[in-house]
């Protein structure tokens, strides 16, 4: 969306039914800064008024339609500065019922927009709006809703998908090569390549965006498609109101019988759920018997998830399982790229690399730091540099942890038993060179985050069972083993200084 200050007036370009003029005299200051809006109001460029959009969009993906437009339809975004967020509501009854009910799922929507942490302060307006909106009730009945797309336009309307997370959009390398062409297979065929696919990685690193592109294909490619786009956290909501008000037989209906694909996000959440998983391994079945293609996400695999049933544990594994990690220097300087030209920002080469350099393990902060950046910039009146982005980025990321990489594990715990770097990942058993790579693994998948397959492939090519059960080993054995539980102490002083 472009806007641009020096229009004459005209309906609000934030979708804001109460602001009906533009420029909007109930936007503040602050707010301007952070959209990157100069003070003359005449640079014209997509803004930060895009961060609420998708937040809204997050929100819409994770709840039913019925509580979206009774909850979060009327909120009206009233100020932005820097990291806090002021929304607006009718009444006090309102304000309360949000703070109680959704106040942590509008900071991590607003976190997962725009890359950054928020603060979000709920206020009563002081001209409330005229027409009246549901008030919210105790027993109010979320729907699961299935939209049947008649037209491509109208579903990007009504169905929650990001019209950004695209597979043209999503930038492809080492470390996410195998989950996108995965989705692409499924995308093409639906039921037919990969069934479950099961995508696992860390936090913002491209699940959620190549569960809307596969929704965005089929739904190109079968405008009937019936598509169900749901987080975990919500299926588990919709069960426990349904087991509530005694609408079981609705809600299978509803999964089971009129969806055609099931997008399903962290489905780590149900782990412990004994009453969701019992559901859920139920409308697995029955999807998959009537050939219904899922996709699930995950942070962990599902071998990896505690307290996760053991028939849905074999279920996940029916199909293929692929995982997504941190991306390599060169993809992150293409994926800012890709942001850059995709938002009309000039960013210099010089800025890329150094956003590369200082961001390494999540793509949203990576994508909002440019962000953030372009704005300032704008506000500023001046054009992206290094200096520049060390300027506005202190503090934001310098505060964080070391990176680690697997390499830099291995070197120290070589040093440390005295073993050499090829014995230790290499395919020798002698147990001088077998309990120090277990605790090498241990090491690598504690503070680096490595998955068991990555670190399979970085120990000589071993299974990623054989890696799962090292590190089990060393994990248990460091409750009574005094002298491993000091060499693996000594290890993690000298990992974090």
């Amino acid at each position: 969306m472009l806007l641009d200050r020096n229009v004459g007036g005209g309906e609000s370009p934030f979708g804001d039914p109460h602001c009906k003029s533009w420029p909007c005299p109930k936007l503040s200051t602050e707010l301007w800064i952070t959209l990157g809006i100069s003070a003359t109001y005449g640079s014209r460029r997509e803004t930060l008024s895009g961060i609420w959009s998708e937040a809204l969009a997050v929100i819409r993906s994770q709840v039913t339609r019925e509580n979206y437009n009774t909850y979060f339809r009327p909120l009206r975004l009233s100020e932005m500065s820097e990291n806090h967020v002021v929304l607006e509501v009718n009444d006090g009854f309102f304000r309360d019922w949000i703070k109680d009910h959704y106040y942590d799922l509008l900071t991590r929507a607003l976190t997962q927009a725009s890359g950054q942490s928020f603060t979000v302060e709920l206020k009563v307006s002081d001209s409330p709006v005229a027409e009246t909106t549901p008030m919210p009730t105790d027993d109010a009945k979320p729907t699961a809703d299935i939209v049947r797309i008649n037209a491509y336009s109208e579903a990007l309307d009504e169905f929650p998908i990001n019209p950004h997370y695209t597979f043209d959009n999503f930038v492809i390398g080492p470390a996410n090569q195998m989950a996108h062409a995965a989705s692409r297979s499924v995308a093409e065929s639906p039921s037919q390549a990969f069934n479950p696919l099961f995508i696992y990685g860390g936090t913002g690193l491209g699940k959620t965006h190549l569960l809307h592109a596969v929704a965005h294909r089929i739904k190109q490619s079968n405008r009937d498609t019936r598509i169900l786009y749901i987080s975990a956290e919500e299926f588990m909501n919709q069960v426990i109101q349904s087991i509530k008000s005694r609408t079981m037989a609705a809600l299978r209906e509803r999964y089971r019988r009129t969806c055609d694909v099931l997008l399903m996000d962290d489905i780590h959440v149900l782990a412990g759920k004994e009453a969701t998983q019992e559901e859920f391994f139920h409308t697995f079945n029955a999807l998959h018997a009537a050939q219904k293609q899922i996709i699930l996400t995950s942070d962990q695999p599902p071998q990896e998830i505690s307290r996760l049933e053991k028939r849905l544990r074999s279920r996940f594994q029916w199909g293929l399982i692929t995982d997504i990690q941190p991306p390599q220097f060169e993809t992150r300087v293409a994926i800012l790229q890709e942001k850059a030209n995709r938002d009309g920002i000039e960013l210099p080469a010089d800025v890329s690399l150094y956003l590369a350099r200082i961001i390494q393990a999540n793509v949203r902060e990576l994508e909002g730091a440019l962000t953030r950046l372009s704005a300032f910039a704008s506000f500023r009146r001046t054009k992206l540099s290094v200096d520049f982005a060390k300027q506005v980025l202190k503090g934001l990321f310098d505060k964080k942890t070391k990176v680690l990489s697997i390499e830099q594990v291995i070197q120290l715990v070589a040093d440390h038993f005295q073993v050499s770097v090829t014995d230790l990942v290499g395919k020798r058993r002698f147990r001088a060179i077998a309990h120090p790579r277990s605790v090498a693994m241990y090491l690598c998948r504690k503070h680096v985050q490595a998955s068991f397959p990555q670190l399979g492939r970085e120990f000589g090519g071993k299974d990623h069972s054989t890696v799962l059960a090292a590190c089990r080993k060393v994990e248990n054995a460091i409750v009574s083993n005094d002298k491993l539980r000091s060499d693996i102490q000594s290890l993690e002083r000298r990992l974090g200084s």
